[in-house]
C-alpha cells in the first residue's frame, strides 16, 4: 500500500487547495486598497475546505521558501457564515495572536498549536472562546502562552529602558471547556500549577504533559474512569508516581519514555514496577519505556527460552513481566534500552535499535514532538543505509522526509537527515522509486541547502544532488537549484570539496538544456561565477577539477547562447584564456574545452570582430598544430577560424599573420585528422557548420564544415544522419557539389 500511495498522484482536492493557496488574489480573493487579502462575497465554504486551507497554508509557509505568508490570511475564516473551521493544526512563529485572534468567532473542535513561541497569554483569551466546542487542543512548546506583557508605568526613563515585562497569567483555568477530552501540554512554562489548571475538565480521555517537572500527580485519578492515554515523558518519576498510574485502570496507552542524554533521573525501572503496570492495566495496548535504565534483570535466562523462530505471543516472552500480558501489544517502546535486543518480544511494532524495522519505528513515533530522539534514529538508519542494505525503502525514505520538514531548523535532524537521503537515494534503490517521491527528495534537499549554511549539510545536500539525472530530474526546480549553487560558489570562504561537486551539479545542469534555460542562468551571474572561479585557481597556479570544470561549465552555457557569449567576453574571459594557455601548456582536458567555448563565441558575427587581434589569431593558428585530446583542441582551434574567414577579406583588420598565411596551415591541420576519429563533442544542431556551406568566400570554412559534418555522420551515423536531414543539410551539400569556388576534395567529400 505504501508503493501505491507514493505512486498515485495528488488528489484533486490537494492540486485545488494547493493552487488557491498560490493564487489567492486570483480565486477566492481580492486586494482592499492593495494591502489586504478579503473574500469574495459569493464565497461560501464547508469546514471540510477550509481546514485544508488552513493546514496546507501552513504546510507552505514552513516547507515551500518561494511561497510568501500573506499577514491578513487568517482573516479571511473571521466569519463562520461564509467559511467554517473545525480542526486546524498550527506550527511554529507562523501563527500569532492577531490570527488566533481573527478567526475567535469559529466552532473549533480540534486546535493542535505546536511549538507556536510567538502566542502570548492573549491567546489564552481567544481559546476561551472556543471552551464550548473544543474536543482536542494542543498547546505542545508553546512556551509564551502563560506570559502576558505588563507595563511597569512610573517614570518615563524607566519605559524607554524596559518598556514591557513578561509576567506569569496565574488565574487561568480550563473552566467552561465542558467537551475537552484530549489535551497535550506538553514543555509548559514551569511555574503554571497543572492541577489547578486541569481541576474543571470533567472527563479527560487523553493528556500529555511531556517534559513537565511534577512531584504530585495524585490529581490525575480524578479521572480514573475516563483516562486512556497518558504520556509523561522526560517526567523524573518516583514510587508515588507509579503508585497512581497503576490507579488509572482504563489505560490503553502509556508514555514514561525518557531522553537517557538529557539530564539525570533519579528513577530506575524496576521488574516490580512493570508487573504492577500488566497486572493493574489491564487494558493496555501501547507502553514506552524508551531510555529507561533497568535496575535489575528482567529477562528469561536464555537457556528456558523456546527455541524456533521468534515469538510475539506473551507466553514465549523474554522479558518476564510481559508474561502476564493477555494478548501482545499493538505498540512497545524500547529505544535506548538493552530490552530491545531481546528474542522474543511480545509486541507487533517495537521501538529500538537493533535492527531497520525498530529503528523506522522509533522515527515514525517520535518525529513530531521529539527530534532530539529522532535524530539519533536516523543516525542509526544511516548506519543501515550506508552499510546493510535497507529493506524497506520507501517507508525510510518518506519518514526522513517528514522529519526534514517538520524539523526545518534543527542542524542535527538536518545534518543526519540530508546524509541518509544520500545513501537512500543511490542507484541501488533507483528502480523502488517514483517520480513523485524522488522530487520530493529534491524539495527537502533545497530546503536544507536554503536554511543552512553549515558545511556538512550543504555537502550532503549537494552530493545527494548527484544521485540524480541532470538536468531531467531537477528541471521541474531549475531556477532555484541554479540559483543555490551560484550561492554556494560565490562564498568568500568555501569548503574544497563542496566547490567541486557545486561546479559539477553546475555544469551537468546547462548540459544539453534550452536556450531559454541557459539564457536565464546567465542573467543569475552564472557566467560571472565561473570566471571568478577560473581566476582564482589562476592565482594559486592550480589546474584541477574545479578548473576544468568551470571552463567546460561555459563551453556548455554559450552554446548558441549569444547573450552568454557576450557577458564572457565583457568579463575579460579571453584574457584568462590566454592566461590559462600560458600557465598551463600541458593540460589537454582544459585546451578542449576553451577552445568549444571560443567555437561558440566565435558564432556569434556580431562578437567575431572582438576576435580580430594579432595576439588572438596567432593563438589559434598555432593551436591548429596541437596533437592535445586527439584532434579537438586543433578541430576546435580551426572552426574558431574557419567562422572568422567566412567574413571575408575586407574584415581582416590585422596586418600580422597573413590572412593567406593562416588560410594554408588550416588546409594543412585538416588534411592531417583522421576523417574516422571518434569525437569527444556533442552537437546538438548542425546550423552554426551549415551556414559556411553555401558560400564562395572562403572554401577552407567550407571544407572545415564539410570535414565535421562527414566525421560526424560517419562515425554515428545513427545519431547525426537524421539531424542533418533534418536541418536540411542534403540540399545545402547538392548545391555546393555544383559551385565553382568550391575546392575539388571538398566535393568530394560531400557527394
Amino acid at each position: 500500500s505504501l508503493k501505491m500511495a507514493s505512486d498515485s498522484p495528488e488528489s484533486l482536492m490537494t492540486l485545488c487547495t494547493d493552487y488557491c493557496l498560490r493564487n489567492l488574489e486570483g480565486t477566492l480573493c481580492y486586494l482592499l486598497d492593495n494591502e489586504t487579502l478579503r473574500l469574495h462575497p459569493d464565497i461560501f465554504l464547508p469546514s471540510e475546505i477550509c481546514d485544508k486551507l488552513v493546514n496546507e497554508y501552513v504546510e507552505l509557509v514552513k516547507t515551500d521558501s518561494i511561497f510568501e505568508p500573506h499577514e491578513s490570511f487568517f482573516t479571511l475564516f473571521s466569519d463562520p457564515r461564509s467559511t467554517r473551521l473545525a480542526r486546524i493544526h498550527l506550527r511554529e512563529h507562523i501563527v500569532q495572536d492577531q490570527d488566533l485572534e481573527a478567526i475567535r468567532k469559529q466552532d473549533l473542535i480540534e486546535l493542535y498549536l505546536t511549538n507556536c513561541e510567538k502566542l502570548t497569554a492573549k491567546s489564552l483569551q481567544t481559546l476561551v472562546s472556543f471552551s464550548h466546542t473544543l474536543i482536542s487542543l494542543s498547546l505542545f512548546g508553546c512556551c509564551n502562552i502563560f506570559y502576558e506583557e505588563e507595563n511597569p508605568g512610573g517614570c518615563e526613563d524607566d519605559c524607554l529602558v524596559n518598556p514591557t515585562r513578561q509576567v506569569l497569567v496565574k488565574d487561568f483555568t480550563f473552566e467552561g471547556f465542558s467537551r475537552l477530552r484530549f489535551l497535550n501540554l506538553g514543555r509548559l512554562i514551569e511555574g503554571v500549577n497543572v492541577e489547578t489548571l486541569l481541576r474543571p475538565l470533567a472527563s479527560l480521555a487523553a493528556l500529555d504533559l511531556s517534559g513537565i517537572q511534577l512531584n504530585d500527580v495524585g490529581f490525575l485519578t480524578q479521572w480514573k474512569d475516563s483516562l486512556v492515554s497518558l504520556v509523561l515523558y522526560n517526567m523524573d518519576l518516583s514510587e508515588e508516581h507509579i503508585q497512581v498510574i497503576a490507579q488509572l485502570r482504563k489505560l490503553r496507552h502509556l508514555d514514561i519514555s525518557r531522553d537517557h542524554l538529557s539530564s539525570y533521573y533519579k528513577f530506575k525501572l524496576t521488574r516490580r514496577v512493570l508487573n504492577l503496570f500488566v497486572e493493574n492495566l489491564v487494558n493496555l495496548t501501547s507502553l514506552d519505556i524508551s531510555g529507561h535504565t533497568m535496575l535489575e534483570n528482567c529477562t528469561i535466562p536464555s537457556m528456558e527460552e523456546k527455541i524456533g523462530q521468534t515469538s510475539i505471543e506473551p507466553a514465549k516472552s523474554s522479558i518476564a513481566p510481559f508474561r502476564g500480558l493477555k494478548r501482545p501489544l499493538q505498540f512497545l517502546g524500547l529505544f535506548e534500552t538493552s530490552l530491545c535486543r531481546l528474542t522474543h518480544i511480545p509486541a507487533y511494532k517495537v521501538s529500538g535499535d537493533k535492527n531497520e524495522e525498530q529503528v523506522l519505528n522509533a522515527i515514525e513515533a517520535y518525529t513530531e514532538h521529539r527530534p532530539e530522539i529522532t535524530s539519533r534514529a536516523i543516525n542509526l538508519l544511516f548506519d543501515i543505509a550506508r552499510i546493510e542494505r535497507c529493506s524497506q525503502l520507501l517507508r525510510a525514505l518518506q519518514l526522513v522526509i517528514t522529519a526534514l520538514k517538520c524539523h526545518k531548523d534543527d542542524k542535527n535532524i538536518q545534518v543526519t537527515g540530508s546524509a541518509a537521503l544520500f545513501y537512500l537515494t543511490n542507484s541501488e534503490y533507483r528502480m523502488e522509486q517514483s517520480v513523485k517521491l524522488r522530487r520530493q527528495v529534491i524539495q527537502v534537499v533545497l530546503n536544507g541547502m536554503e536554511s543552512y549554511q553549515e558545511v556538512t549539510v550543504q555537502r550532503n545536500c549537494c552530493l545527494t544532488l548527484c544521485n540524480f539525472s541532470i538536468p531531467e530530474e531537477l528541471e521541474f526546480q531549475y531556477r532555484r537549484v541554479n540559483e543555490l549553487l551560484l550561492n554556494i560558489l560565490n562564498q568568500s570562504r568555501q569548503d574544497e570539496s563542496i566547490q567541486r561537486i557545486a561546479v559539477h551539479l553546475c555544469n551537468a545542469l546547462v548540459c544539453q538544456v534550452d536556450n531559454d534555460h541557459k539564457e536565464a542562468v546567465g542573467k543569475m551571474g552564472f557566467v560571472m561565477t565561473m570566471l571568478k572561479l577560473i581566476q582564482k585557481k589562476l592565482a594559486d597556479k592550480t589546474c584541477d577539477q574545479v578548473m576544468e570544470f568551470s571552463w567546460s561549465a561555459l563551453w556548455n552555457i554559450t552554446d548558441e547562447t549569444p547573450d552568454n557569449c557576450e557577458m564572457f567576453l565583457n568579463y575579460s574571459g579571453m584574457k584568462l584564456f590566454l592566461e590559462c594557455l600560458k600557465e598551463f601548456p600541458e593540460k589537454q582536458e582544459l585546451h578542449r574545452n576553451m577552445l568549444g567555448l571560443l567555437g561558440n563565441v566565435a558564432e556569434v558575427k556580431e562578437l567575431r570582430p572582438q576576435l580580430m587581434t594579432s595576439q588572438f589569431i596567432s593563438v589559434f593558428s598555432n593551436l591548429l598544430e596541437s596533437k592535445a585530446d586527439g584532434i579537438e583542441v586543433s578541430y576546435n582551434a580551426c572552426g574558431v577560424l574557419s567562422h572568422i574567414m567566412f567574413d571575408g577579406p575586407e574584415a581582416w583588420g590585422i596586418c600580422e599573420p597573413h590572412r593567406e598565411e593562416v588560410v594554408k596551415r588550416m588546409w594543412a591541420a585538416i588534411q592531417s585528422w583522421d576523417i574516422n576519429s571518434r569525437r569527444n563533442i556533442n552537437y546538438r544542431s548542425f546550423e552554426p557548420i551549415l551556414r559556411l556551406l553555401p558560400q564562395g568566400i572562403s572554401p577552407v570554412s567550407q571544407h572545415w564544415a564539410t570535414w565535421a559534418l562527414y566525421n560526424l555522420v560517419s562515425v554515428y551515423p545513427d545519431k547525426y544522419c537524421p539531424l542533418l536531414i533534418k536541418e536540411g543539410g542534403i540540399p545545402l551539400l547538392k548545391d555546393m557539389i555544383k559551385m565553382a569556388s568550391a575546392r575539388q576534395e571538398t566535393k568530394e567529400m560531400a557527394r
